[in-house]
């Protein structure tokens, strides 16, 4: 025994030494590369003064260029700077990915265990001196004055290179509360606002229009000037796993509330006080084949009900309508929709057909992330590239297709010196190239990186703003819907004694009359989140994806049922995707659809602060035979459903 004690702490300390030594390589090698990347760059750019005002010499030659001159027209200045930008300057302004940062907002260059994103990304200097990009989008949010000063690091990076490009940040969205996975990047000194659902639920265009305004402010104070936003996908298949970021499956509501996001965001024209929107996913990612998501083979879109032009709507009326300066196509094939089965982002007749000649959009298409490489890290694929129909093409020609197609940028790709092999060889002309470039420089133009990329420490007390915070709070009130009150239960008498479950103890502490023993509780409120189970999945990221069965597992439910038939219950269900739960609401005293309200405002709900007034923003099913049963493509085909689109209840 003595002996295979021995053994197993020389086994752990030989591991522990291997994992330092490993780290240690990782380290010294990034801190290499960095060297190296950062002798590629030059000085940081002067300023220079003319008729009495002041200008960046951004390229560093002594005197002011009309790409410099904040007083010439954007289409002057894009003129002047595509002339004088090389084929490699070219190709890196196509390119947009992920980047890390410290948790103090000092640039990412060295792998570190403080920063796992160190290990899963490329350094900043290798992706801004070396490729020479500058669009990223980021998961982090350590703090305001972290990113605040990582912004103005990654301009001063970018300012260093030739001609001095600034960066221009992107973000998905950031305003969710913690209990929204997969709709939201949790950033806890953003305002709290519901769902997109939760939005679709109040049918308020305004309160969008001010949403996407406060959310602009915020995203601008910390350097995001892209949102990679708003989804005009319909919900129309319920087992879809991104129905969280949709307005919905009504397809003339959805429209309604694009429109008003992106105006929110962008104005009613683009200036340096714009948030830009990528509007996705054109023509409508919400069709998926079997509800299962297009990120994974065999990322397919099927239209058995022949209403692919429903899905249009929300782009036709709303995207296009607010003028969305970017769009993202999605993954999958629209079967049979067009002249061949490829993704949308490969597909021609989708991308130059549609939306460049019968919409006449002529502002940046950029495809969704990883359509041409396999995403991973040390080996191991996380996601394959969503090469869909096009699995068999190389690299080099699946730029090609993509371009062909009309795309501009290739999102979550870091490979611009394919493109720059591919105009060498013929296979792409740079003038096919040049096009592109135009449509992304002007964005930079128009929110005027060009003239001031950086930001004031004192921008972090927008997020002291009092009135933000209350509007999200606002939004997150009037989106819970009431669907079943039986005897009036709600509202509670302040008396009542409720037993929690499913809630957070931060959210619920002011409520005094809690009690943790059920025997002497005289209402159960219990807090649901819709059940998935999307089955064993090839890729590690695929296992987590929120898709599949809509119905709780057998055992689960019998054990839920049990509660709720021992006490009066109110049954709250956080609504990411159209839960099945027939039993549950039938057993239940009353029933709260949530689309990610915090703990305490569902609370005060319940015991009559405030007055339900939110409408579903699609039908729930009444089993999963029902789901089954439904078309893809077609809204409201469920077969006597639970609840009716736009149902809801209020109090007396």
């Amino acid at each position: 025994m003595k002996k295979f004690f021995k053994f197993l702490v020389f086994t752990i300390l030989g591991l522990i030494l291997l994992l330092v030594l490993t780290i240690a390589f990782f380290y010294f090698k990034s801190k290499s590369v960095n060297a190296e990347n950062l002798a590629l760059l030059g000085k940081e750019a002067p300023t220079i003064t003319v008729d009495g005002f002041t200008f960046r010499d951004l390229n560093k030659n002594g005197k002011l260029d009309v790409y410099e001159d904040r007083r010439a027209s954007v289409n002057n200045r894009v003129d002047n700077l595509l002339s004088q930008m090389n084929l490699k300057e070219k190709a890196g302004l196509l390119f947009i990915t992920m980047a890390a940062m410290n948790n103090d907002g000092s640039l990412s260059n060295e792998k570190t265990i403080t920063n796992p994103f160190s290990f899963l990304l490329e350094a900043n200097s290798t992706l801004v001196a070396k490729k020479l990009m500058n669009h990223f989008n980021t998961l982090q949010s350590p703090s305001p004055e972290a990113m605040i000063t990582w912004n103005n690091n990654i301009q001063k990076l970018a300012e260093r290179t030739r001609l001095g490009i600034p960066v221009t940040l992107a973000t998905d969205p950031r305003h969710g509360v913690p209990n929204a996975p997969g709709a939201s990047i949790f950033t806890p000194f953003y305002s709290k606002w519901c769902s997109p659902l939760g939005f679709a639920a109040i049918g308020d265009t305004t309160l969008v229009r001010d949403f996407g305004n406060i959310a602009r402010q915020e995203y601008k104070a910390i350097g995001f000037r892209l949102a990679l936003s708003p989804m005009a996908d319909l919900a129309t298949e319920p087992r879809w796993a991104r129905i969280n970021g949709t307005f919905g499956e009504d397809a003339e509501l959805a429209a309604k509330m694009t429109k008003a996001y992106i105006l929110g965001f962008q104005g009613d024209s683009i200036t340096n006080q714009s948030v830009e929107c990528m509007a996705k996913h054109f023509a409508g990612g919400g069709p998926q084949k079997d509800g299962m998501d297009a990120h994974f083979p065999p990322g397919k879109q099927a239209y058995p009900g022949n209403n692919f032009k429903y899905h249009l709507i929300p782009f036709e009326k709303g995207a296009f309508a607010a003028h969305a300066a970017q769009i993202m196509p999605y993954y999958g094939i629209p079967v049979g929709q067009t002249n061949e089965d490829v993704g949308f982002g490969y597909n021609k007749q989708i991308v130059t057909s549609l939306l460049r000649n019968k919409y006449h959009f002529d502002g940046i298409v950029c495809t969704d992330w990883g359509l041409v490489t396999d995403q991973g890290v040390f080996g191991l694929v996380l996601k394959p590239a969503s090469a869909h129909g096009v699995e068999h093409l190389s690299t080099q020609e699946r730029v090609i297709k993509i371009l062909n197609a009309g795309c501009d940028m290739f999102g979550g790709e870091a490979i611009p010196d394919v493109l720059v092999d591919l105009v060498k060889s013929g296979k792409i002309s740079e003038k096919r190239i040049d096009t592109s470039v135009r449509r992304v420089l002007k964005e930079k133009f128009r929110l005027g990186l060009f003239d001031n990329p950086y930001l004031l420490a004192s921008n972090k007390q927008i997020f002291d703003n009092q009135q933000f915070l209350e509007k999200g709070r606002e939004s997150q009130r009037r989106s819970l819907v009431l669907l079943k009150n039986e005897k009036s239960i709600l509202p509670l008498k302040t008396t009542t004694k409720i037993y929690l479950q499913g809630f957070n103890k931060e959210e619920t502490k002011k409520y005094a009359n809690i009690t943790t023993n059920l025997k002497e509780a005289d209402v159960i409120i219990l807090k649901l989140n819709t059940p998935y189970r999307p089955g064993p999945g090839k890729y590690i990221i695929e296992r987590v994806f929120h898709q599949g069965r809509l119905d709780f597992p057998e055992e689960e439910k019998s054990e839920l049922l049990k509660l709720i038939q021992s006490k009066p219950t109110i049954t709250v269900i956080n609504l990411e995707r159209p839960a099945v739960f027939p039993e549950i609401n039938t057993n239940s005293r009353a029933v709260i659809a949530d689309f990610s309200s915090e703990d305490d405002i569902i609370l005060d709900l319940i015991f009559g602060k405030f007055k339900p007034a939110g409408k579903l923003p699609f039908e729930l099913p009444s089993s999963m035979d029902a789901v089954m049963n439904q078309k893809e493509d077609l809204p409201y085909d469920s077969k006597n459903p639970l609840y009716h689109f736009g149902f809801g209840l209020s109090y007396n």
